[in-house]
């Protein structure tokens, strides 16, 4: 089967994207531990690629179904997917990521990736609705014409909102899950730990972080891998449906469609955990000391508790199917370990500043799409 070009990029540019997401969320996995000098950068990037990697026979074998990138296929209304619609939508979030990665900002791969899909979906409802009116009422002006065509976009429903919306509130939530769960497994593991010698216990926990970050590792490949599954799934669907017309897709439901494919194209998720666990093993070292250090100063077992945090915390939504930030998430944990110790060991000026990054990455991304698609069509 040959694959048309724009298809080959697309394919091509989701796995830079997710090599990109790699190296920008090593920090994710790997702060905690080298802040702690448990193990150098070098061994803890390869450490966690280890684990990113071993997240897909995790999906594949064990949970058998690749959730998250299904949601992620699903937040736009298929009839508003070309593949025009995803390029446009990863070349926004490719962008963003690496601006964000010069200047040391954690901000979500993940929601770069949603906003860029979103924003070039939208703007190609737009289009589509600007030449409807302006072929049914040709004695408009131009914002008259413009004015029309927005009021009908918003009377569309390009964007799945029982999908998008539990994501938006994650942005929210998961950070907050962390660093609930993060406060209570500290506050547990210093009363255990509270008549025990110092050194050895610090000996145990830069041990135990080995474990944790691992875990932490396999749960952000299992989270953050699935969403460039995801949008190729999108983009192979969308050829098999509208290009090729295949009847073994059409005569398949719609919502059965990805997981369909997931069966047929099983080295699209392989080939997804493995490049972002190739990323992962680039590092991001910028990234990696705002996460580590100027967040809040972490020992091996506040490490521990944040990492242990995130990872629960990624299992939970990965069962409920909702993809979230795996930066959100460790951020939060980490402000939990923080916060036990007293609320001014939180460096609230940076997290401020990460927060402010977090509600921007989606509406900007969204914003850069939706010129990049105006671009593309206008070329096309």
């Amino acid at each position: 089967m040959e694959f048309p070009i724009l298809l080959v990029v697309i394919i091509a540019l989701a796995l830079i994207f997710d090599y990109i997401n790699g190296f920008h969320d090593a920090a994710n996995s790997i702060a905690t531990i080298v802040s702690t000098k448990v193990l150098t950068p070098f061994q803890a990037v390869l450490w966690a690629a280890l684990w990113n990697f071993a997240a897909f026979f995790l999906a594949a074998y064990v949970i058998g179904e690749f959730k998250i990138g299904n949601t992620i296929a699903k937040t736009v209304n298929e009839n508003f997917i070309t593949l025009e619609v995803i390029f446009s939508g990863l070349v926004a979030a490719i962008a963003w990521n690496l601006l964000t990665w010069w200047f040391g900002i954690p901000s979500s791969s993940s929601h770069t990736l949603i906003g860029g899909f979103l924003g070039a979906a939208l703007m190609h409802a737009f289009m589509l609705d600007y030449h409807d009116v302006a072929a049914a009422q040709p004695n408009l002006g131009l914002w008259e014409t413009i004015k029309e065509a927005f009021i009908q976009v918003t009377h569309q429903s390009v964007v799945k909102f029982d999908k998008v919306i539990p994501i938006f509130l994650f942005i929210f939530l998961a950070p907050f899950i962390g660093m609930l769960i993060s406060i209570i497994i500290t506050l547990i593991i210093v009363h255990l730990y509270k008549r025990s010698n110092p050194h050895k216990a610090d000996q145990s926990f830069k041990r135990l972080q080995l474990a944790s970050s691992a875990l932490f590792s396999l749960t952000h490949g299992l989270n953050d891998a699935q969403k460039v599954m995801g949008i190729i799934g999108a983009a192979i669907i969308f050829y098999h449906v509208d290009i090729i017309h295949d009847p073994l897709y059409l005569n398949i439901a719609s919502g059965e469609r990805f997981n369909y494919f997931a069966q047929h194209y099983l080295w699209v998720p392989l080939v997804s955990f493995l490049a972002i666990a190739l990323g992962t093993m680039s590092g991001g070292w910028k990234i990696i000391k705002t996460m580590g250090t100027k967040i809040t100063k972490v020992t091996p077992l506040e490490g521990v508790s944040a990492e242990t945090a995130g990872a629960i915390t990624l299992f939970i939504t990965e069962h409920l199917s909702i993809p979230v930030s795996t930066t959100h998430t460790i951020t939060g944990s980490i402000i939990g370990v923080g916060l036990t110790k007293r609320i001014s060991a939180v460096r609230w000026g940076i997290t401020v500043s990460l927060l402010w990054a977090w509600i921007l990455t989606i509406p900007i991304s969204a914003i850069v799409a939706a010129i990049t698609y105006l671009l593309v069509a206008c070329f096309s």
